[in-house]
Formats: C-alpha cells, structure tokens, sequence
C-alpha cells in the first residue's frame, strides 16, 4: 500500500500542475526604471485604450487575459525613473489617471490626452509578449513567449 501511495502523489501533483496553456498578451519590462504602459487595440466594439499598467525593473505584467482578438496592438509607456517614453505614430487617447477609453477620435475635445502609440504586430497569434527595452537600444521589441 505504500508503495502506491509514493507513486500517487507526484502524479497527482502532475495533474495539478499541467492546466490548459494560456494565452495572454504580456509585457515585460527589460528596463532598470520603473514604467507607465498603456494599450491600444480594436477589438469588436471598435478601437480602445486601456491603461496605466505599472512595471517594476524587469518585471512583467498580463495586459489581457485570453487568446488574442487582434492582429495588431499598440503601446504608449512613460519611463517614471528617469523621464522620457516609448512612443510612435498611432494616435490614440489617454488620461493621467486610470482609463479605458473607447474611440480614438477627438480626443483633446472629449477631454483626453493624446499621445503617439508604437505598433506590435502578433502575426495572429493567440499570444504574446512584449519585451520593453531601453531606448536607446530600441523602441521595444515583441517575441512570442
């Protein structure tokens, strides 16, 4: 009975531990600063903004849980240690203050912020992970995980 018992446990540990995979889209932060990031998509309502996600230095954060809806992302971030930010020529809305917005037209007449957004393309996969890195190096890098 013992026996059964030691072989058992590990197996059941196993099990435990083998869930279905997840597919999220994920940024990490490869920076010595810590960061402000806010996403841009479109998803079956129209576009929307979300942010602000706070990543320590080299951390990481889950941005949407689930498969991916959307080909392409797009990522605005504020370095908070040092100044500066991650940006590019997407337009979108955003606020100071924690948001979700939907649309991305007039916003400085809707009362929002607008800043310039840098593209992710996922190549449709169902997940993903941005990988932040100093600027000076690149705007940011994306690699499946």
């Amino acid at each position: 009975m013992r026996g059964w018992l030691g072989r058992a446990v590990p197996l059941a540990a196993l099990v435990l531990l083998a869930g279905p995979a997840r597919a999220d889209l994920r940024l990490c932060n490869q920076t010595e600063s810590k960061v402000g990031v806010s996403l841009g998509y479109r998803d079956t309502q129209g576009w929307v903004t979300e942010g602000w996600w706070e990543l320590k230095p080299k951390g990481c954060e889950t941005l949407l849980s689930g498969s991916l809806v959307a080909r392409f992302y797009y990522v605005f971030a504020v370095d908070y240690t040092r100044g500066g930010e991650w940006g590019g020529r997407a337009l979108m809305c955003t606020r100071d203050a924690e948001f979700t917005i939907r649309g991305i037209e007039d916003c400085l007449a809707r009362g929002f912020d607008r800043n310039g957004f840098f593209e992710i393309d996922t190549g449709e996969q169902k997940n993903w992970t941005i990988q932040l890195t100093e600027p000076e190096r690149s705007p940011a890098t994306a690699a499946k995980p």
